[in-house]
């Protein structure tokens, strides 16, 4: 497993460096240099502290999930497995960090297709709340409304699915009759219970409004990158543009949504009028210390997790 994670990092690693030479050459290069020349690098432990504390609260909503399903694990383990699933933040969704799940199950034996969930329903509430914060942004600047309506209508209908028991159950019905999904019937039943509790409305409430606490420091940590290059925006737009170019990569499923939220963040700047080495360097910037420091960190973690529990050996993920 830890192969195939090594195998992949270096995947979006490589993809990410011509991803950024192209984004130079569009900005001019010597004009790039110059301009992370300027950047007050003293910065950058602030930054990173506002990343830590982005995960931070994303831990208490993973941790919250796994009280409310009553899976008892100590809190260093579940802090453990938390920070090792960073490792995965360049899959596709992010959903590579079912290995937590994987993970919880080395540590407690509760079953995968029981916890899985909580990564689905993480998501969930920080698209949510991406969109709550978004959305304002879309109707005060006048961009964006389509997508950010159309992705908060798909994951309206998820939750209505989610949240009535006769429709998912008709649904879970259609699926017993497919012969190879019959056979995890009891793990699709599992999923879904541990779903519907998760994504009742309180907790729902509940953690979406801690998924907008944690999102704001990352949008904090933007807004304060593009002070320092003299571009006066407010907050709210520093906000709505992050979290609009995160929909946008995410909703493509590719790895970290690479490229998409990078163009995103960039042609926001340069639409504008700000400078396009400015742009491509504020962008940068933000995606060192937030996506590739979180693989960074996951990576810490899972060198600690292996030198509790042994290595990660095992090949495929299953109940």
């Amino acid at each position: 497993m830890l192969k195939k994670i090594k195998r992949n990092i270096f995947i979006s690693l490589g993809a990410a460096g011509l991803l950024y030479l192209g984004f130079t050459i569009y900005a001019n290069f010597d004009n790039v240099l110059l301009t992370f020349a300027s950047f007050n690098w003293l910065l950058i432990p602030l930054l990173l502290l506002l990343s830590l504390i982005n995960y931070f609260f994303r831990f208490l909503k993973w941790d919250y999930y796994l009280n409310l399903l009553k899976v008892r694990i100590k809190k260093i383990d579940s802090f453990s497995i938390f920070m090792s699933g960073l490792i995965m933040s360049v899959t596709p969704g992010k959903m590579g960090e079912l290995l937590k799940s994987y993970l919880v199950k080395e540590v407690t034996k509760e079953p995968i297709s029981k916890t899985f969930p909580v990564v689905f329903a993480e998501r969930i509430t920080d698209f949510v709340s991406l969109i709550i914060i978004t959305l304002f942004g879309a109707y005060i600047f006048n961009f964006g409304r389509e997508i950010v309506i159309g992705v908060g209508i798909f994951f309206l209908v998820v939750l209505i699915i989610i949240s009535n028991k006769i429709i998912a159950l008709n649904i879970i019905r259609l699926l017993e009759k497919n012969k190879i999904l019959k056979k995890h019937l009891a793990s699709i039943h599992n999923a879904y219970e541990s779903s519907y509790q998760m994504l009742k409305p309180l907790p729902l409430i509940y953690m979406t409004l801690l998924s907008l606490v944690s999102w704001s420091f990352e949008c904090l940590g933007y807004h304060i990158i593009l002070i320092n290059f003299k571009i006066e925006v407010s907050f709210l737009w520093a906000a709505f543009s992050y979290g609009f170019s995160i929909i946008v990569g995410a909703i493509t499923m590719l790895p970290g949504g690479l490229g998409v939220t990078e163009g995103s963040l960039t042609f926001m700047l340069v639409r504008n009028n700000f400078p396009k080495d400015i742009a491509v360097a504020s962008t940068f910037i933000v995606r060192v210390v937030t996506l590739w420091f979180a693989v960074l960190v996951g990576i810490f973690s899972v060198s600690l997790y292996q030198n509790r529990y042994g290595k990660i050996t095992v090949e495929t993920v299953s109940n």
